[in-house]
């Protein structure tokens, strides 16, 4: 066969979508494969994995919120409550908030978290800043004021900048466990999984609780498994402290 009759062919009618098709690759896209590829090639990377009872932070959100859809006009939704088991998990250990800058580690006294939202063809880091002065109510409507930015296409260049620390609700999506990325430079990225009930022993007994893994990505360069195990017993003893009676503060 010919190199014309090859550049001749075409797809037989009704098998379309059985076909080759080629997309265009987005400055987005170039830019995400650009910073994935650097972080997987310069960043040492290690996973930690822990796992948390929420059953009561399950029966402390439901509690609330049907008033917070009446007051905010939005969803509460759990990724608020870890948001701040973070940012309180990072106060205790400051190291997890920083950045490898070659010859020297810069803990970063701001804590700026850095979330990952997807669109139908990327993922944006919206940055929430000064995590730490806000309560559960205040990231709640940030993340929801990001979220409809990114939706939207309007989020802007300065609303990336400066992340100290990622978080990912890689749950809303059905996942249960993950291997996270770190985002270039920072230390650490954590995902908070779907929460499932499973049967577990609580005081030698058999019960059904609702169950939620935290997968730890880390920077080996900066962090060791000492910290980031401590870190992430801290997160899961945050999150286990909610009550089934409390407020959004």
């Amino acid at each position: 066969m010919s190199q014309s009759n090859v550049m001749e062919m075409t797809v037989p009618q009704g098998q379309e979508e059985l076909a080759d098709y080629v997309i265009d690759v987005t400055p987005i896209r170039r830019t995400i494969a650009e910073r994935t590829l650097r972080s997987v090639t310069e960043i040492p990377h290690a996973l930690t994995v822990v796992e948390a009872d929420v059953t009561n932070l399950v029966l402390l959100r439901s509690k609330l919120k049907d008033d917070f859809l009446r007051q905010e006009g939005i969803n509460l939704t759990y990724f608020a409550f870890f948001l701040q088991a973070v940012v309180r998990a990072i106060k205790d250990y400051p190291i997890m908030n920083s950045m490898w800058a070659d010859d020297k580690i810069i803990v970063k006294r701001d804590i700026h978290l850095s979330l990952l939202v997807g669109t139908e063809d990327s993922v944006l880091a919206p940055v929430i800043r000064s995590a730490d002065l806000r309560n559960i109510a205040g990231l709640a409507l940030e993340i929801d004021r990001l979220s409809q930015l990114v939706r939207t296409g309007k989020l802007k260049l300065s609303d990336m900048q400066g992340g100290t620390f990622t978080v990912n609700n890689t749950g809303a999506f059905g996942s249960i466990s993950s291997f996270p990325t770190v985002i270039y430079p920072q230390a650490a990225i954590l995902t908070f999984e779907s929460i499932v009930k499973k049967p577990v022993v609580v005081d030698d007994r058999i019960a059904v609780r609702s169950m939620v893994r935290l997968c730890l990505a880390l920077d080996h360069r900066i962090l060791d498994g000492v910290v980031c195990g401590r870190f992430l017993q801290r997160v899961k003893e945050n999150l286990e402290a909610y009550g089934p009676v409390g407020s959004l503060d």
